[in-house]
């Protein structure tokens, strides 16, 4: 029986990226099926909605999305559709991989890293946004509980044995931020002793800043809260080459939504330059969680072959060819 998934097609650079994704993805012939829905600007030009109750539908009944970049207008509507999306459908793990492709222009080699950050609670998310009367205080609640702290924890703990992975490095503040991130790390630390064939390290986030940049490689799964998360996982694309090269799956119990986690590039839209591998390294992701892990390798594998072989790759990447060039080259590799 086919799996279908929702697609969003997105906004900006989104439907190139999108398109040539859904091409390689029928190239690898596992049975999937799509359903179109809109969000962003396209669905508010349409609907008059950002997030029509029609796509969330279709999320909730397929349980698995596939997601290119969203636009949010600026000063009506939600704060990010991003952050709606992983609340509606409590989707409290984001988890980035930053790896490594022959041919790229990054400064590191050999990184092979994942990011796990906790999706739904913490500063990130702005609750409790308020500007005094004359306007000269801010305030912002940051809430983090046990239960967002334990679960994010423990998906990474087996993420980390799932995959061979050795270590787990949890990222916190507790040494400022005693309450909030004093809670996250005492309780990374009752969940790590559930995992003694697991190596765990505790590290403090501004000190995992200058480790990321001054020694990568020591690292293999980092676990950490929502805006700590957000900050280290582009520090690690950068590693690598950038976002251009940098997935993300948001996953919860009940759904799956898988993106490629750079914007929606308007001042390049059109031009067909855009490179899709963000996206289709999602896709992977996506393969991996619906079963089809050869596929995802085969995948994998047909990028980092022509990355490296600088076959029909995008500007970014080096190269002068297109968005379905690019995508050409990797189904040919398929």
């Amino acid at each position: 029986m086919a799996q279908t998934i929702a697609v969003i097609r997105g906004d900006g650079i989104g439907p190139e990226i999108m398109d040539a994704t859904l091409r390689v993805l029928d190239a690898l012939d596992v049975g999937l099926a799509c359903e179109f829905v809109d969000a962003g600007l396209a669905a508010h030009a349409k609907t008059g909605e950002l997030l029509p109750q029609a796509t969330l539908d279709a999320i909730a009944r397929h349980r698995v999305a596939l997601k290119g970049p969203l636009t949010t207008p600026v000063g009506e509507g939600f704060s990010s559709i991003n952050v709606e999306l992983r609340k509606r459908f409590d989707l409290y793990a984001n988890v980035r991989p930053a790896i490594s492709f022959p041919g790229t222009r990054a400064r590191y080699e050999n990184i092979d890293l994942v990011t796990v950050r906790e999706n739904t609670e913490g500063a990130y998310i702005g609750e409790g946004q308020a500007l005094s009367a004359d306007g000269q205080t801010a305030t912002l609640t940051q809430k983090i509980t046990r239960r967002g702290s334990e679960r994010i924890v423990r998906y990474a703990f087996e993420l980390a044995r799932t995959a061979g992975r050795r270590k787990v490095t949890v990222v916190h503040k507790a040494n400022i931020l005693k309450s909030t991130s004093g809670l996250f790390l005492k309780v990374a630390r009752e969940v790590a002793s559930d995992y003694p064939d697991i190596e765990t390290h505790e590290m403090i986030v501004d000190n995992c800043c200058m480790q990321l940049v001054m020694n990568p490689w020591q690292f293999d799964v980092i676990v950490t809260t929502n805006l700590f998360g957000d900050i280290l996982s582009d520090l690690c694309a950068g590693l690598v080459g950038g976002l251009g090269l940098a997935p993300g799956a948001n996953i919860g119990s009940e759904a799956a939504i898988f993106e490629a986690v750079h914007g929606s590039a308007p001042d390049i839209a059109g031009r067909g330059i855009a490179n899709p591998c963000a996206l289709l390294l999602g896709a992977a992701q996506m393969l991996d969680h619906l079963g089809h892990v050869p596929a995802a390798q085969r995948l994998r594998a047909a990028i980092r072959g022509a990355i490296a072989d600088k076959d029909r790759v995008t500007p970014d990447l080096g190269g002068s060819g297109s968005t379905e060039g690019f995508a050409d080259a990797i189904v040919a590799r398929l």
